[in-house]
């Protein structure tokens, strides 16, 4: 699993890094979405998340959640089109949810893809994220995630 600046990107998920949300692959055809530690930790404390509400269409580029923290409200914008199966409206609860656990219990949305592959094909491996998220955080001046016990 590539380690940036002490943020964690599990090898297993597909990321988009610009838009700092993570893709992972279901058996059922599905794809879970999610937001990246890194993502997570540039926000520092989540005062709510909003997953988009399930059994609608969702089009590129739009907003799969809303996140609001103490500083800002901004989108996670999805890449690909689909349609919502399932979300997870137990952030709406408990926010933390997505910082405690970004890559379990912190998923947004499950979605449908029009065309997966497509999807993929525009979306980097989880083997390949460490050097464009390093550049990222260096663009950013991000100093990286804060090691937990």
């Amino acid at each position: 699993m590539p380690i940036v600046k002490g943020c964690h990107l599990p090898d297993e998920l597909f990321y988009d890094v610009e838009n700092q949300l993570w893709y992972r692959p279901l058996e059922d055809g599905l794809v879970e979405v999610g937001m990246t530690s890194v993502a997570l930790a540039m926000a520092a404390a989540l005062v709510a998340v909003t997953p988009k509400r399930a059994n609608r269409r969702i089009e590129a580029g739009e907003a799969a959640a809303v996140v609001e923290t103490g500083k800002l409200v901004s989108a996670a914008r999805i890449a690909f089109s689909g349609f919502i199966e399932r979300s997870n409206e137990a952030l709406l609860e408990e926010p933390c949810r997505a910082s405690r656990d970004p890559y379990g219990e912190g998923w947004l949305i499950a979605v449908r893809p029009d065309d997966w592959n497509a999807a993929r094909a525009a979306l980097l491996p989880g083997t390949a994220v460490a050097k464009p998220y390093a550049a990222k955080m260096r663009r950013e001046k991000f100093a990286g995630c804060a090691e937990k016990d």
